[in-house]
């Protein structure tokens, strides 16, 4: 499962990137009861979101030539340097840095073989999220994209990260966890965009996933905010109860109320 322990690999961090930075505020303010806390005004106009006192997201207001409204995962690092290295010797790209963010940590935007952006986060004084798991807080990823094989090759060059195939009626689920460790340490799948066609035509992309204690009356408040239902809550047998959304703004992600974990079950996509 996705963990804040200091984890080589696993996802350490998330933000969003809006054209309206308060308007993202009250709407998942509504949604998950987040509170926004502008950050200092070195920081650039970055803030925090918080659920009672604990930081579990980022975000900052960003412009049309910045990129599309989105959530973007950050992975831990212990040298961020040498991790932009690699993930430009396995064919990806550095879109930003490394660099710096005051005494917090240094970090890079980066893009795999299929140009899907992520972070990479070196912790400084910023270890990280402070909350995982819980609900109002991130709890997996989820990365669509083309080509299976070949997202599978580049994240373990570049960041260490292994596959691990889990069998489920109709298919099989590939999930990710950080090299070396158990499977308890799976945080994520791989899913081809071939067999969803809700992200095929949305494009390649990581999809975070948050821990709700009601799907349906997360779905039914996301309307009323004026976000999107990008696909209604489902039940997936033994893993909860999964919709897919985006906020007011296009940024999409996904909402789980899981089932409870039994031996052997990993992720929301029934694996």
């Amino acid at each position: 499962m996705l963990t804040i322990r200091d984890v080589t690999g696993s996802p350490n961090w998330l933000d969003v990137g809006t054209p309206d930075i308060d308007g993202a505020a009250s709407f998942y303010g509504g949604l998950f009861g987040w509170e926004y806390r502008p950050g200092p005004p070195e920081a650039g106009g970055y803030g925090f979101f918080q659920l009672a006192g604990r930081t579990v997201a980022g975000g900052m207001q960003t412009s049309a030539e910045q990129g599309p409204p989105s959530w973007t995962v950050y992975f831990l690092t212990s040298d961020a340097d040498a991790t932009a290295r690699a993930a430009e010797d396995a064919h990806g790209k550095v879109l930003t840095g490394p660099l710096d963010v005051l005494d917090r940590g240094r970090m890079a935007i980066l893009a795999d073989k299929a140009d899907v952006p992520f972070g990479i986060w070196q912790p400084g004084r910023t270890k990280g999220l402070d909350l995982v798991q819980e609900p109002g807080s991130l709890c997996w990823i989820e990365l669509y994209t083309a080509d299976l094989p070949m997202a599978a090759y580049f994240y373990r060059a570049a960041l260490g990260l292994e596959t691990y195939g889990v069998d489920f009626p109709g298919g099989t689920y590939t999930t990710l966890l950080p090299g070396g460790q158990g499977e308890d340490a799976m945080f994520g799948g791989i899913v081809p965009l071939s067999e969803d066609p809700l992200e095929a035509e949305a494009g390649a992309s990581w999809l975070p996933y948050f821990e709700v204690e009601d799907t349906d009356a997360v779905v039914a408040t996301a309307r009323d905010l004026g976000g999107t239902v990008r696909s209604p809550a489902t039940d997936l047998p033994g893993v909860g109860r999964v919709a897919r959304l985006a906020d007011p703004y296009g940024a999409r992600f996904a909402v789980i109320r899981s089932a409870p974990r039994q031996p052997g079950q990993d992720g929301p996509e029934g694996a």
